[in-house]
């Protein structure tokens, strides 16, 4: 009784919607076949692009697997909400099947297509679709950005799209993140060519912007890659966290993003101050670790502690530690 208790506590403060009620409660309609939830919810989110990006990407999580954003169409095929939606649950989807040929076939080279060419293309059509039915709305770029990451040596037109995406939302939190992720050595680019996108971005970036933390996602993920690669005995691995530069990093992100963050929080902060803690922790700086703690609360997410062991245990044991 006691370890199915535990599982339920874990699996409640992994939220994916990072503490945001209201859209918990659309994806939770969605699961019954009922639309109307995401439509108000993203009719009342407006052209708060940060909140409505997060939104539509959830809300696809859940619909990639269920067949209610197709009814939401069939009913309202005018509504651009219930296209950008769309277009975002076919990228999911598309990630899912890519997912599971990796699995058993494992990945291709970064120049072949993770999947037959006229797939991915077919997805791209309803991104563009989206796009056209509503000029101003960056989601469905965001879309764009990551499905091309599916093409072989990256879509021919992915920094085409990166420029719209930019006219659009030139600070999108998830925008850049793709980007990233684009451009990492598990895709198609380098860790230099990461950190050279993140270092810029941040340094670009307003004073007060999360996108500070890009310095520290492009690391995470550099970690996350050499275990992998090379097994987490690789040759400086253990310097990794501590290294002058990643410590100047943290240093910058803290006095551009935490020295200047505003008492509203934007739609994946949680997300982000699980990235900067975690970077603190390893890196030694306690104090600071303590002082970013105090404004994330009981919040963990899976990335990036999972990258170093139990998420769960090592957000709980420096939470506990440093907050007594």
């Amino acid at each position: 009784m006691a370890r199915a208790r535990r599982r339920t506590h874990t699996a409640a403060r992994f939220d994916p919607a990072l503490g945001d009620r209201a859209l918990a409660t659309a994806r939770q309609d969605l699961v019954v076949g009922r639309w109307q939830g995401a439509r108000d919810l993203l009719r009342d989110t407006g052209r708060d692009w940060d909140r409505r990006t997060h939104r539509i990407r959830l809300l696809a999580d859940t619909a990639s697997r269920i067949r209610t954003v197709e009814a939401w169409q069939g009913a309202e095929p005018d509504n651009p909400d219930a296209l950008a939606l769309r277009a975002e649950t076919e990228v999911m989807r598309i990630f899912a099947i890519v997912s599971e040929s990796h699995r058993s076939n494992g990945a291709p080279p970064p120049a072949v297509d993770c999947l037959d060419r006229p797939q991915l293309d077919r997805v791209a059509r309803i991104c563009l679709q989206a796009a056209d039915m509503n000029p101003s709305d960056p989601v469905p770029w965001v879309s764009l950005m990551t499905l091309a990451r599916l093409y072989g040596q990256g879509h021919p037109h992915v920094w085409h799209w990166w420029r719209e995406l930019q006219a659009r939302d030139p600070y999108s939190r998830e925008g850049h993140h793709q980007v990233l992720r684009h451009l990492s050595a598990r895709w198609h680019g380098s860790h230099g060519e990461m950190y050279n996108f993140a270092r810029d971005s941040a340094a670009f970036a307003p004073l007060g912007s999360p996108l500070a933390a890009l310095t520290q996602a492009a690391r995470a993920e550099h970690y996350r890659q050499r275990v992998e690669t090379e097994g987490p005995g690789a040759v400086g691995l253990t310097y990794h966290w501590t290294h002058e530069v990643a410590v100047q990093a943290l240093h910058t992100t803290l006095r551009q993003w935490i020295g200047h963050r505003a008492g509203i929080e934007y739609a994946q902060d949680v997300a982000d101050l699980n990235l900067l803690v975690h970077g603190l922790v390893f890196a030694g700086m306690l104090d600071k670790a303590g002082q970013v703690f105090s404004q994330l609360g009981d919040r963990p997410t899976r990335v990036p502690w999972s990258y170093s062991g139990d998420p769960e245990q090592l957000f709980d044991h420096w939470r506990g530690q440093l907050l007594g």
